[in-house]
């Protein structure tokens, strides 16, 4: 049996959906999942709706099988499968991407190059949600960033947060970069762990999942940029020391006494090598 990964991709998007619901509000709690997502309310049309129907069945043949395997079954995924013909139209819900209902904030940025220059800094990329009522008019049932009703509520960014489990997810996800060979020696380990913790608490809901569904990889690569800023600040400022402590006529750190000893190996091998060939010559 193989072991469960510490950490995998349909957890962590379970989690920053959850999350990001918790900013958000709609008609019903139903409605805040989603089937497929879309740019524009013009690109809900007959082939979007079909590839979220077979979205929402993959979906629902997916949760029916954990639930079965829950309950100590012995059941195969094909037992489990629904029929994307059997869902309809009026059953989905459509997620688009938009700022329509995004407070404008002039000046945010010098040179505005997108939408999002021209609006309030969020979070994460607003959305809407849609779905097709019993008349098979298409009507909006969700908003991000947002409280109450879809036409009496407001704008808001401060009744959201994101969900404990994510935030331990972070935890752990930094706690095992941090034991990698080519990071746990350094003394200041600590600190770069730090780094990475409050650089995921500030752009971890911002993971777009109109454009990827690998967090894990979105979040790996924060870690790393973290920690090696820390590790150029650490090394910076030790060359900062160790100029002062020559200057003074102090022995330098062991890393600088090394580094000059190093190159000075390297020069006599240089020196040394042109006057082996001459000999080899003779």
């Amino acid at each position: 049996m193989r072991p469960k990964n510490y950490l995998n991709n349909k957890d962590i998007l379970k989690e920053i959906h959850r999350s990001k619901n918790t900013f958000n509000s709609y008609l019903a709690p139903e409605y805040a999942d989603y089937d497929i997502i879309l740019p524009s309310v013009d690109k809900i049309n007959r082939l979007t709706i079909a590839e979220a129907k077979r979205n929402k069945a993959k979906k629902l043949s997916s949760a029916e099988y954990d639930r079965r395997k829950g309950l100590g079954e012995k059941v195969k995924q094909a037992e489990c499968e629904t029929l994307h013909t059997e869902i309809t139209k009026e059953e989905l819900i459509f997620r688009v991407m938009t700022f329509d209902h995004i407070p404008e904030e002039p000046g945010r940025k010098k040179n505005p190059k997108t939408v999002a220059d021209t609006r309030v800094k969020l979070p994460f990329p607003p959305f809407q949600h849609y779905k097709f009522n019993d008349e098979g008019e298409i009507i909006l049932v969700g908003k991000s960033h947002w409280v109450g009703g879809m036409d009496n509520g407001h704008f808001s960014l401060t009744h959201g947060k994101a969900t404990n489990n994510l935030a331990m997810m972070w935890l752990k996800l930094v706690d095992r970069y941090a034991t990698r060979g080519n990071v746990r020696g350094y003394t200041y380990n600590d600190e770069m762990k730090g780094q990475a913790i409050l650089q995921l608490s500030q752009i971890g809901l911002q993971f777009d999942e109109s454009k990827s569904d690998n967090p894990f990889a979105y979040y790996t690569a924060a870690v790393t940029n973290s920690f090696v800023r820390v590790i150029n600040i650490e090394k910076r400022n030790q060359n900062i020391r160790d100029d002062i402590l020559e200057m003074n006529d102090l022995n330098p750190s062991f890393t600088r006494q090394n580094q000059g000893e190093w190159e000075a190996a390297v020069k006599r091998n240089e020196e040394a090598a042109p006057t082996a060939y001459t000999n080899a010559k003779k």
